[in-house]
């Protein structure tokens, strides 16, 4: 039996199109149905790689027993958090403030009108021990809906107030003067937290949270912070070392269930990827390091020949799960190894990739190069024998969802790629990505959130607006094509008048465009992804240092201070935002390159500095003219400006102190 899902698009929606529960996806017709028939919301949000998830639905949506009792007594409805992450937003702050944590699946109680009851997340079932099982708790909440409404209206319109009250814009308006201290502050968070044995923040589960490394990187490059470089570079390389990097087909998974990154929750996302590939990236540029690089380009290799659409978008995801076992796909036995690659070699390569008779996981093996020389080179050959045979072993799911704002993400990362280790293949990828937003994700309107089997989701909200704005100035920093920059400054008016809060500072998450919901939050904590506030404090330093125009300037000082009120109280909660603060406050130095006739950028023999801010004059002016009628650098760092002068590395010089 099909229920209200099987036109959808969304993978995730998809997979629950045959359950017995009667489904509908958000929209005015099940709100409607809700209003005729007197009843409850029962509202789920996951997306389609997520364990837990998978585990909820096989165990109580295909059950026969907990269907009839869901259609019988409330309206359900399912949600993609990666086709509606406002929906997902709001619902998930409301899942905090009942329980104190959150996370997927997301199970909301609400009303007709969209107000929120009750909260929680994966339910079993039946009860088991002091969790409740949703068999119960359904019933339970019948019962309440039945015999105390009121009570439960009343306190819908409680949490209403309450989330509306914490959606309050700080001291934004006052001029943060505390900015080094900001950045200090941070600083010795991040040492506090750090984990000097294996590496990475905090106790397990360990997230990759890459922009906060790109943070510590770019510190040490600019205040010379030795330990912000020993931060990140221990964390950089244990993650690669450990089971959180595929070590077989490339790639690196969700985040680490254990505190050595030896086992991942085994999902590998998009937007993880295409982070770690700007760390790594930054890695490289900062210390010199081959092996960071080699990594950055494995993660990419891994893109390019799993996740990408023949027409130039990325996927979004692929499953933790293999035959309803999480990590089957990942995990081998020594036998198995020995007897596809003989002994002597299968004996070799189970020594260097830890994997043994007694296993690391669950009696199996991750690969892995914790015990290992990580900076040996494997056999090609053999590595691609392996991922053929763990291919034809077992089968993986792909979430073919092209999303936009992850698609920006890996543009830049792929930009970056390109401009470290000089390979066409990467920009040409990047390029391709973004002709494919270009026509199959936005029109005259603006951009769309997702696409899939040719049909568009909704209209984009601020993180695709900021990710592609980013992307746009990654692409005109890899190219030096004008038409980038322009399209970023396009971008960057839609930004201010779609989401825009003049009065209160920030950006909306949805604007003008898109549906209104109960709440109309301002995210600006840097999660697993930066927020679309952080990406524009970041977006419009750059605009400022590559335009020279005041609004640009006036408005990234505004937005810093919208954000240093937020990250005050919890300043390692907004990586991406200091990285924004770093670059306003010790900026990369600013190059303006005046073409002389007849020469192009492309055959220029010297790299220019990575994170510098360069304007590409095709004609001379008044102001830069040519020297000895050549193509002229003129360099600006510290406040101070450089002669200027026809020979490149004579700048790049210059520019190191060398």
């Amino acid at each position: 039996m099909k229920n209200h899902l099987y036109n959808e698009t969304s993978p995730y929606l998809l997979q629950h199109a045959d359950n017995p529960v009667g489904w509908y996806p958000w929209g005015e017709e099940a709100f409607r149905k809700a209003r005729e028939e007197d009843k409850p919301i029962f509202l789920s949000i996951g997306y389609s790689t997520c364990h837990w998830c998978h585990v909820m639905a096989h165990e109580s949506f295909e059950d026969e027993e907990i269907a009839e009792l869901l259609n019988r007594h409330f309206i359900s409805i399912k949600v993609d958090k990666e086709e509606r992450p406002d929906v997902d937003s709001i619902y998930m702050a409301v899942c905090q403030a009942f329980t104190g944590s959150g996370g997927w699946p997301t199970s909301i109680f609400m009303t007709a009108d969209q107000k929120p009851f009750f909260a929680g997340t994966y339910f079993p079932n039946r009860s088991k021990g002091r969790m409740i099982g949703l068999r119960e708790l359904l019933n339970l909440i019948y019962e309440k809906w039945s015999s105390e409404r009121q009570f439960l209206l009343e306190q819908a319109e409680e949490i209403v107030a309450h989330l509306n009250n914490g959606n309050g814009t700080g001291d934004w308006l006052t001029e943060m003067t505390d900015r080094d201290d900001l950045i200090r502050s941070a600083v010795e968070r991040y040492r506090r937290v750090y984990d000097r044995e294996h590496g990475g923040f905090g106790r397990a589960p360990k997230f990759p949270t890459p922009h906060n490394l790109l943070f510590l990187l770019t510190c040490y490059e600019r205040q010379d912070d030795a330990s912000c470089l020993e931060m990140a570079e221990h964390t950089l390389l244990q993650m690669y070392r450990g089971g959180l990097f595929d070590h077989i087909g490339f790639g690196f998974c969700r985040y680490s269930t254990d505190e050595r990154f030896l086992a991942p929750h085994f999902e590998k996302m998009l937007y993880d990827n295409a982070l770690l590939i700007l760390a790594y990236c930054k890695a490289y540029e900062v210390t010199g390091k081959p092996l960071y690089l080699e990594v950055a380009e494995k993660a990419a290799a891994y893109i390019l020949r799993e996740m990408t659409h023949p027409e130039g978008g990325f996927y979004s995801a692929q499953d933790a799960d293999s035959d309803g076992e999480e990590g089957k796909y990942y995990l081998f036995v020594p036998e198995e190894i020995k007897n596809l690659l003989g002994q002597q070699a299968g004996e070799a390569f189970c020594c260097h990739f830890d994997i043994t008779e007694g296993g690391n996981f669950e009696g199996k093996n991750i690969p892995n190069l914790l015990k290992s020389d990580y900076e040996k080179t494997y056999s090609d050959e053999v590595l691609e024998r392996v991922l053929h045979y763990r291919r034809e072993r077992n089968f993986l799911h792909l979430d073919d969802m092209i999303l936009t704002a992850w698609n920006a993400l890996m543009i830049a990362a792929m930009c970056r790629l390109y401009q470290n280790s000089g390979k066409r293949k990467y920009l040409d990828a990047a390029k391709k990505s973004d002709h494919f937003i270009q026509t199959e994700l936005c029109d005259e309107t603006g951009l769309y959130v997702s696409y899939r089997d040719g049909k568009r989701g909704v209209k984009g909200f601020l993180d695709d607006y900021a990710a592609y704005l980013f992307a746009q100035l990654t692409l005109y920093s890899a190219t030096l094509e004008g038409d980038y920059l322009t399209r970023a400054e396009q971008l960057c008016r839609e930004v201010q008048d779609k989401f825009g809060d003049e009065k209160n500072g920030g950006f909306y998450l949805y604007g003008t465009e898109n549906e209104s919901l109960i709440l109309r939050p301002k995210e600006d904590y840097d999660g697993a992804i930066p927020s679309g506030n952080s990406l524009m404090a970041w977006n419009l330093v750059r605009l400022s240092q590559l335009t020279g125009n005041e609004s640009y300037r006036c408005k990234a000082g505004a937005q810093l201070n919208f954000l240093g009120a937020k990250a005050k109280q919890y300043p390692v909660g907004h990586g991406m935002f200091l990285l924004a603060l770093l670059e306003h406050e010790m900026p990369a130095p600013k190059v303006t390159v005046v073409l002389g006739e007849e020469e192009n950028i492309d055959t220029l023999p010297v790299k220019l500095p990575m994170d510098a801010a360069v304007i590409l004059r095709r004609k001379p002016t008044e102001e830069y003219p040519l020297k000895e009628g050549k193509t002229t650098f003129y360099a600006c760092k510290d406040h101070s400006c450089l002669p200027p002068v026809n020979d490149l590395s004579e700048i790049i010089k210059n520019l190191r102190g060398d």
